[in-house]
């Protein structure tokens, strides 16, 4: 994982970036996964004090919070970011690209697994709201504003309030002709 492969994968997420070096000053998405990887470090060496500590300074000068325990796969990208909100044992894949507003959270008090985990490649959309220790399959999509409460498959679209998996449509008009 190295700074230029985010700031590389930021460029191709955002259409509105303009240059590696403007990335790399002003994107909080970016900053905030920066925050985790040093936190996540300490947290990982048993010094979760001073991983809590930059933890809270990154949530402080950002306004995305994740939790220092949580696992977070390569090429993580967070678009906009504000009120981002990810859970200690949260797990997320490779390649996920989440929006500002989204939480993934827990529904529960104990110390077990009790966040959710999300596959690779998968798109969380504003708003969206994940809860509990469920699993987003792979090459997923989460609508914005959705509530997730239960486990979806991979190449699910999940959309509404509570979310239900649904199958992503494939294109069919390459087929139509060979009937």
């Amino acid at each position: 994982m190295s700074v230029r492969e985010d700031i590389a994968e930021a460029r191709r997420r955002d259409p509105a970036a303009r240059g590696p070096f403007e990335v790399g000053l002003t994107y909080s998405g970016l900053h905030a996964v920066w925050g985790y990887r040093l936190a996540h470090r300490l947290w990982r060496k048993d010094a979760r004090f001073l991983a809590r500590i930059v933890s809270q300074s990154t949530r402080f000068f950002t306004g995305i919070e994740i939790h220092p325990g949580a696992t977070i796969g390569r090429r993580f990208f967070i678009d906009h970011g504000m009120g981002v909100v990810i859970g200690e044992t949260a797990i997320i894949g490779d390649d996920v690209m989440v929006y500002h507003g989204v939480t993934l959270g827990g529904t529960s008090a104990e110390r077990a697994k009790r966040h959710p985990t999300i596959g690779d490649r998968v798109v969380v959309g504003a708003g969206a709201t994940v809860l509990g220790p469920i699993k987003i399959g792979a090459d997923s999509v989460i609508g914005a504003g959705s509530v997730v409460l239960t486990d979806a498959p991979d190449h699910s679209i999940l959309v509404g309030v509570p979310a239900k998996p649904r199958p992503q449509r494939r294109d069919y008009s390459a087929d139509f002709w060979q009937i």
